[in-house]
């Protein structure tokens, strides 16, 4: 879980408070991470804000490249010349400092999660999960849009599904890879599931991202399910949905870990929950297989020459092709 960020922010706003006669490094010590210090700190004479992480033991190569992102960086820092390795998570100029304190508070919880299994694996947790913010942030760092807002609800709400079908939860988050870009959102056992969702009343549309999405020549068996959802007041916001996924993995904190870093590569940042507004009540689940005469376009029944498309399908033209969710899933392989 991520650590509240009130430590953090205060520790800055003492250091920026007081004046500094020298450049350099100015820091506070929060609660470590097992053997490694930990400093809220900012460094002078530009005055940002930064995390300061010690480490007693563990090295980094000196060619090993560090990240950096839109609005921050990573640099080694020696503050105190004690020759040990010190890793520096600093705010750009540029950065938003809201931003960068739920970094922060991200970055060091995923530290505290790896405590057990040594100071070498929480260094490469750390620059790990700063990495996974370097690709947040050059997606812009803004809000998820509509269309995102709504396709991620729908892949968490089917996560609650596969999890109430029975399904570990390891399967589960490991085989969700649609943050990921991936052609289907899903991979399980022997197959895929590719979720998609509607606010529609009318018909079910369904939008198709590529040619490899619905082809079941590269991966069968394949699976499309489809989720309609509606607005009203007994919905739940993407937050909301987001919360009671973390409670039902509450005894499982490594799961959330992995949810969170899911979530983030997925574009999601708890700072933009007031940008969520709508409320989803999912009124209805089906699944097709995805066989001969499925509606779709694929590389194969492409002319020569045509290697990309987006189009969209109604999959009430698809009725020859509906399945039971649970046969499909033991299709898979992950239930008996």
């Amino acid at each position: 879980m991520a650590r509240p960020i009130e430590e953090f922010v205060a520790a800055w706003d003492a250091l920026s408070s007081k004046e500094s006669s020298s450049d350099g490094w100015r820091g506070i010590s929060i609660a470590p991470v097992g053997p490694c210090e930990l400093l809220a700190a900012r460094s002078f004479p530009g005055n940002e804000e930064a995390l300061l992480a010690r480490f007693p033991t563990a090295r980094l190569a000196p060619s090993e490249l560090l990240p950096e992102g839109k609005g921050f960086e990573v640099v080694r820092a020696d503050p105190s010349g004690d020759g040990k390795t010190w890793i520096a998570l600093s705010r750009k100029e540029s950065g938003s400092p809201e931003l960068f304190a739920e970094m922060v508070g991200d970055v060091a919880g995923a530290m505290d999660s790896e405590v057990a299994q040594g100071e070498e694996q929480v260094l490469r947790t750390m620059l790990r999960r700063v990495r996974m913010w370097q690709q947040f942030m050059s997606r812009g760092s803004q809000p998820l849009g509509p269309e995102a807002e709504l396709g991620l609800a729908g892949e968490l709400s089917f996560i609650a599904l596969l999890l109430d079908a029975g399904i570990t939860t390891e399967s589960v988050l490991e085989g969700w890879v649609g943050p990921d870009d991936a052609p289907q959102d899903f991979v399980l056992g022997d197959g895929a599931i590719e979720v998609k969702a509607t606010l529609s009343s009318t018909g079910f549309p369904a939008k198709i991202g590529s040619l490899e999405q619905l082809d079941d020549a590269t991966v069968s068996p394949l699976f499309l399910a489809a989720l309609r959802f509606t607005h009203g007041e007994d919905g739940l916001s993407l937050s909301e949905i987001i919360s009671e996924l973390e409670h039902r993995l509450a005894g499982e904190p490594n799961a959330i870990t992995f949810l969170h870093e899911r979530l983030l590569t997925a574009g999601y940042v708890k700072s933009h929950d007031l940008a969520y507004t709508r409320r989803f009540e999912m009124q209805e689940l089906r699944v097709y297989k995805i066989v001969e005469g499925f509606p779709r376009l694929t590389f194969g029944s492409m002319p020569d020459g045509v290697y990309r498309a987006v189009y969209e399908i109604d999959l009430d033209r698809a009725k020859d092709c509906l399945a039971d969710f649970h046969v499909a899933l033991r299709s898979l392989g992950v239930i008996k």
